[in-house]
């Protein structure tokens, strides 16, 4: 791993490191103060959805420990933070009433950042939906897209003279796919038809958004965090590269497409045009100019071609790793695929600035005599964090990095079984302890702040 003053030299001035968290995964509290069911209260409550039927009910206690939360990350040397306002806090039904409670508990996290000189970067839809939107059809329903905006306009009215940044969505991918596709996520759905649909909603729903936040923040820096694949055909064939291509459009083109150049792409939509619930209009709001977007990043993806089975678009089948580096969830580890997807994207599209706005890795080892030694994470944090500055020096407008996470939480459909934070935290007793990758981080974050040219 690189020497945290060597490698802080290689970032601008203006370069900020963070972290990140997202509300579900760490604010517990999840029936307090006029709070309502989102769809993974609901999803991670159903036997066999979850590892070990965790749930979000408690998480890493947030809610009540956001203080000594915010001291923690401040004792990091971070500038910035990165974290997610639960819609279910704010307009607890989806639409109708607001929260004031809700409302009040996010002013003291954004208040407690300000007093300690972090910058704010606020997620708006980090896939807690109100579950009572489940009765309209959730993100397949095209009144969800107006519901989210009016949820926006609530955030931004009451937020927007102290963020610094907001995004729309993150990773609309898992969303749309993971969610409605794959049957991974809530809500759990395993169907075409709802994908596409959810897929055109939450598209939607970015534009409204975009709008919302120019209406009622205009000067807060809006975007939007997309967990792009970097793809790279399993054998060098003609084949292979296509799948490759196709694969690109299905996961990245759909979202990337749409919003910075104005249609879907070709390839996805001589597939499923005939499926996709476009109306007159939409394109031109989902088109919209945004400031920075954020590019969440954890592993390569390897496809082969499947063309010949009949299979639907994308037709691809997954390869195997090529590197035997696989973190605790199965993931292969290979920097440099962060540069080919950062570079081919900027290659194809008209990119404002960019953030990386997640990365890290998951390591599961536990504290022995008070010491956390995850020497792995912080090996892959260094490989990371060094291409980051390659792509800075190759002239990508890249101004800032955010570690995936502050601390342990609740991940997904993975429950309390897989551990990505800078911090362990021990779910029975909420004992925060800073692991040798967080102590890593935190001499690279202050080494920075510190350099005789800042």
């Amino acid at each position: 791993m690189m020497d945290p003053k060597e490698l802080a030299a290689r970032f601008p001035k203006d370069f900020i490191f963070g972290v990140a968290t997202a509300s579900y995964q760490i604010e517990g509290a999840a029936r307090e103060d006029g709070r309502k069911p989102s769809i993974w209260d609901a999803f991670s409550h159903m036997p066999g959805r979850v590892h070990n039927r965790d749930t979000g009910d408690v998480a890493c206690d947030h809610y009540h420990r956001l203080e000594d939360d915010l001291d923690l990350m401040n004792d990091l040397g971070v500038e910035t933070y990165r974290f997610s306002i639960a819609w279910p806090r704010i307009i607890p039904d989806g639409r109708g009433p607001v929260n004031e409670a809700g409302l009040d508990f996010y002013d003291r996290l954004i208040d407690g950042c300000k007093a300690r000189g972090l910058k704010t970067n606020a997620t708006l839809y980090h896939w807690d939906l109100p579950l009572t939107l489940s009765g309209d059809g959730g993100w397949t329903a095209r009144s969800t897209a107006y519901a989210y905006q009016r949820h926006v306009q609530t955030v931004m009215k009451r937020f927007g003279d102290r963020l610094d940044f907001v995004s729309t969505f993150n990773e609309p991918w898992c969303v749309v796919w993971l969610s409605h596709l794959y049957g991974i996520h809530a809500p759990g759905e395993k169907s075409m038809d709802a994908a596409l649909a959810a897929l055109h909603t939450v598209n939607l729903a970015h534009g409204l958004g975009i709008e919302a936040i120019r209406q009622e923040a205009p000067e807060v820096k809006a975007g939007i965090v997309l967990n792009l694949q970097a793809v790279y055909p399993v054998n060098d064939t003609e084949a292979d590269r296509a799948a490759a291509e196709r694969s690109f459009e299905f996961n990245n083109g759909v979202f990337l497409d749409p919003i910075f150049k104005g249609a879907y792409p070709a390839g996805f939509m001589a597939a499923y045009e005939d499926r996709m619930p476009i109306e007159d209009g939409d394109l031109a709001i989902i088109n919209q100019k945004i400031d920075w977007w954020g590019l969440n990043y954890y592993k390569p993806e390897r496809v082969a071609d499947n063309s010949e089975s009949g299979a639907d678009f994308p037709a691809i089948t997954v390869g195997d790793p090529v590197y035997n580096v696989i973190t605790d969830i199965g993931w292969e580890t290979y920097a440099p695929a962060m540069k080919m997807l950062t570079e081919q994207v900027y290659d194809r599209y008209a990119l404002p600035d960019m953030y990386i706005t997640e990365n890290g890795a998951c390591y599961n080892m536990a504290p022995v005599d008070g010491v956390v030694d995850d020497a792995p994470r912080t090996e892959y944090l260094s490989d990371h964090i060094a291409i980051a500055a390659d792509l800075v020096d190759a002239g990508i407008p890249l101004k800032g990095y955010y570690a995936w996470s502050l601390m342990d939480n609740f991940e997904w459909a993975e429950g309390y079984n897989m551990r990505f934070g800078l911090i362990y935290v021990d779910y029975e007793t909420q004992e925060r302890t800073l692991k040798n990758s967080g102590k890593w981080y935190k001499a690279l974050a202050e080494e920075f702040l510190n350099r005789e040219d800042a």
